[in-house]
């Protein structure tokens, strides 16, 4: 049974309760911890992407032009070679007779018609025995000029300095007129030709910077320009004819490789965010700043380009604002926010977020 006197004194430990609970201000929680991102002048350009094909700069498939065996190969897979070399030797023993004749029939007309000159300019001789000696002289002369352009049909000679392609025949072999005997390219300079849509034509002109990249070597670009614009436009596709020249120093680039190419078309000087500040609703576009006193401010932003990670801003910012990329659940417009971390763009947020305290955001 409870006494008077205990129920009093449970009254007056309530009632002490209340006041010192009353007497005590309430603790006020701590600001949220958010990651912030300045905004960032840039160069920035609108982009235009395809795909392509690559060539050599010069490529020819080397024939043969005679029917004939080959009695020598001066190259072997693969190499590089310089203009004018020797690649293939054919057989000419016959020609090479008919060339030492054709030059001793030659020298013994000119012997003739220069011991018949003078008799004739002193009169002894007659004019015409000149003239047909003269005449014999410049058919023996057109005579071994065919002949040495025979001789010149058996010798394959590279063109231009280049790289050689496989070599599939064999010393011995018979060659027809035709018959392929290897590729030449120079792959000093690659040209790049993709099909770009006809909407751009007021863009495309010769020394736009195209860069080019390939599965083939990841992480690698291959800077070049434009060298030429198609003169006409597909009437199917609607799209034109675009060829670029790619230096290719290294000599990584062959030909027939498949080419992803981006032309920078208007570039400019733009201010940047990076992509994850952006906070849609509905076709609006909102970001969050925070202020030199560290108090949330929500602002609508006209943007304008993308590229990966980044985000062009027309209208709604300054260079000196800083937005909100980390933590917007936790902020609010005009409540105070602890800058956990300043995304500059050298580390990604993954990174950033392990390099907090606890190994992420506050």
């Amino acid at each position: 049974m409870i006494t008077v006197p205990f129920m009093r004194l449970l009254c007056l430990l309530f009632a002490a309760a209340t006041l010192f609970s009353a007497a005590s201000p309430a603790a006020e929680p701590p600001a949220p911890g958010v990651i912030v991102a300045p905004v960032r002048l840039l160069a920035f350009a609108d982009r235009i992407e395809a795909l392509g094909t690559l060539t050599a700069n010069e490529s020819v498939e080397l024939t043969a032009t005679v029917t004939e065996t080959i009695s020598a190969i001066h190259f072997d897979d693969g190499d590089r070679v310089d203009k004018g070399q020797v690649l293939v030797e054919m057989t000419s023993a016959e020609e090479h007779a008919r060339l030492e004749e054709a030059s001793a029939t030659v020298n013994e007309a000119y012997r003739q018609y220069q011991r018949i000159k003078p008799l004739a300019n002193e009169g002894t001789a007659a004019k015409s025995l000149l003239d047909e000696r003269k005449r014999e002289w410049e058919t023996a002369r057109a005579r071994l000029a065919g002949i040495e352009s025979l001789l010149a049909d058996r010798l394959i000679k590279a063109p231009f300095e280049g790289v050689v392609g496989l070599r599939d025949l064999s010393v011995g072999a018979l060659v027809q007129p035709g018959d392929l005997i290897t590729t030449l390219d120079d792959d000093r300079v690659m040209k790049l030709e993709f099909p770009v849509s006809a909407a751009y034509l007021g863009a495309l002109r010769p020394g736009l910077e195209a860069i080019a990249s390939s599965r083939a070597f990841p992480g690698r670009s291959f800077t070049g320009s434009i060298k030429a614009v198609d003169s006409r436009i597909d009437p199917v596709t609607r799209s034109i004819r675009v060829r670029a020249l790619l230096p290719n120093p290294e000599r990584l680039l062959k030909p027939g490789m498949l080419m992803h190419v981006e032309l920078q078309k208007n570039p400019r000087e733009a201010l940047v965010i990076p992509e994850e500040a952006l906070q849609p609703l509905g076709e609006q576009q909102f970001v969050f700043i925070v202020g030199s006193d560290n108090t949330v401010e929500k602002r609508e932003v006209t943007i304008g380009g993308r590229r990966p990670g980044r985000v062009e801003v027309l209208e709604g910012l300054t260079g000196d604002d800083r937005v909100i990329t980390h933590g917007h659940a936790r902020a609010a417009p005009g409540q105070a926010v602890t800058i956990s971390a300043v995304d500059d763009g050298s580390r990604t947020l993954p990174e950033l977020l392990r390099s907090l305290p606890g190994g992420r955001s506050e």
